[in-house]
């Protein structure tokens, strides 16, 4: 117990530290962009001191790394939980709902989605970053295969992702109708998966 006149310190905690960190490079690429991540502006968006950082991180890799890491495992806690909302749905309604979602990425969500797309496509130049990059894909195309067949689910997967990168990145997001359309050409030309077929 602390006596009169005596600091209190706050107990370090390595795996705290650690996530303070991460999060910190999560919002340093959202305003700078990868570009502008390094050691220093990590520390200051922490309010640590810059040894703190380079201790548990010794390159800008492993920030970005980390930072990657902490997307794809919200990413999949978001879909866990989308999917455990909704335990069945025709083709129909999946395209609805999916076209919800991706249109919701180019409003108040943009930021946190450029952010995201900018960590995923870090892994063309980082081969050690493909393993977490690939999640993003297997993720979707697990949840998306409870309700049509696996092919079917890997394809509106692999769209929806060109969809949103597309209309981050272009002048114009894609249209309600455009985005819509695909999606409901892709999830209804297919067979419903096996456990599905009854329900």
């Amino acid at each position: 117990m602390a006596g009169p006149g005596e600091s209190k310190r706050r107990r370090y905690d390595p795996r705290a530290r650690v996530e303070e960190v991460s999060a910190a490079a999560e919002r340093v690429i959202a305003v700078r962009g990868i570009e502008g991540l390094t050691h220093r502006a990590v520390a200051e968006e922490a309010g640590v001191p810059l040894g703190a950082t380079t201790y548990h991180f010794a390159s800008k890799d492993d920030l970005i790394r980390a930072a990657l890491q902490r997307s794809v495992d919200r990413y999949v806690a978001y879909l866990d939980d989308w999917v455990t909302r909704r335990p069945q749905l025709t083709p129909e309604q999946l395209a609805v709902l999916l076209a919800d979602a991706l249109l919701g990425s180019f409003g108040a969500q943009r930021g946190q989605q450029v952010m995201e797309f900018e960590l995923y496509v870090a892994a063309l130049r980082r081969p050690a970053l493909r393993p977490i990059a690939d999640r993003y894909i297997e993720a979707s195309v697990e949840a998306l295969s409870r309700y049509v067949a696996p092919l079917t689910a890997r394809a509106a997967a692999v769209a929806a992702n060109g969809l949103t990168l597309r209309g981050l990145a272009g002048s114009e997001p894609p249209s309600r109708a455009e985005v819509e359309g695909i999606l409901r050409l892709i999830l209804t030309a297919g067979p419903r998966p096996s456990n599905m077929q009854d329900s």
